[in-house]
């Protein structure tokens, strides 16, 4: 105990704000890879590889093992090189986050202003009346990413966006009512597209279980892009929005506006909160499932 409280009391002696510093930095870096990492399949394949190191270690320590070791100190470069290959994924969908952080959207003009008034106003209107109706939907909002490639999985529509028009399309056993319609250029690109399904364990952490490929689709679409994703319920008409991997639950109409608005037309004061709420979402009191 003498020892220990001696090598303690050395360390503290050498310690400066320099030395604080850099602890903290290293600190930050990986709480950030284990935040981007957390309610994903990787995390659980992380904790196996952290389980398994811990192991190799504690028996190697324990006991005087010479071709054990030999085998571990060659192959554990090996194992290194493989890491960016087998969390490639995440690698990706991170520095995807990172790239979209510098871009600003284009200022409008004077008619943009009014299709974004237009469109936003016939999402609310349509929404509102889905929920009322216990209708599903799912509605996807291309902003900088080219969702090209899932506009062409649907039927093309290039309309304009209407109350009547959603509520058409999402009307229970119609040909459309199933995929999801996008939306880009304040147009009604396509409908009934095919969305990626999320491979984060989000849903699964959550209390309701109702939620289903609509939800998945949703969040899936907003790992791979920068779009927004609306889901109307067709359980008990919840509204629920997704961006960035992450969904907000229990929307009200008016909420729903201020999102929209927001995610249109970001201030300089809202961009920036905006990107800290997305990079660092635990800063910020918000119901998320």
């Amino acid at each position: 105990m003498t020892n220990f409280l001696s090598d303690l009391l050395f360390f503290f002696q050498r310690l400066d704000w320099l030395s604080v510093i850099d602890i903290l930095l290293v600190a930050l870096i990986f709480f950030i890879l284990l935040y981007i990492l957390r309610d994903t399949q990787a995390m659980t394949l992380l904790r196996g590889v952290l389980l398994l190191v811990v192991f190799i270690v504690f028996l190697t320590s324990l006991l005087d093992l010479p071709a054990f070791s030999w085998l571990i100190n060659t192959t554990l470069p090996a194992l290194l090189l493989a890491i960016p290959v087998i969390f490639a994924p995440e690698i990706r969908r991170t520095l995807e986050r990172i790239g979209r952080a510098g871009f600003i959207l284009p200022s409008s003009g004077t008619s943009t202003e009014a299709k974004l008034d237009e469109m936003v106003s016939a999402l609310i209107s349509a929404t509102a009346r889905l929920s009322a109706r216990q209708h599903g939907a799912l509605i996807i909002l291309q902003r900088l990413d080219n969702l090209e490639e899932y506009i062409e999985t649907g039927v093309r529509m290039n309309s304009l966006v209407t109350p009547e028009l959603l509520l058409q399309i999402f009307y229970p056993n119609t040909p459309l009512h199933d995929g999801a319609v996008i939306i880009a250029n304040f147009e009604v690109a396509s409908a009934s597209s095919i969305m990626p399904l999320s491979a984060s364990g989000i849903l699964t952490h959550s209390p309701e279980r109702q939620m289903g490929l609509r939800h998945r689709a949703a969040l899936g679409i907003s790992e791979v892009s920068d779009s927004l994703a609306l889901v109307v319920s067709e359980e008990n008409g919840d509204i629920s929005i997704a961006q960035s991997g992450r969904i907000i639950r229990e929307l009200s109409p008016e909420r729903l506006e201020n999102i929209l608005v927001a995610f249109y037309r970001p201030s300089g004061l809202t961009r920036s909160a905006g990107l800290l709420e997305r990079y660092l979402p635990f800063l910020f009191n918000r119901k998320e499932e």
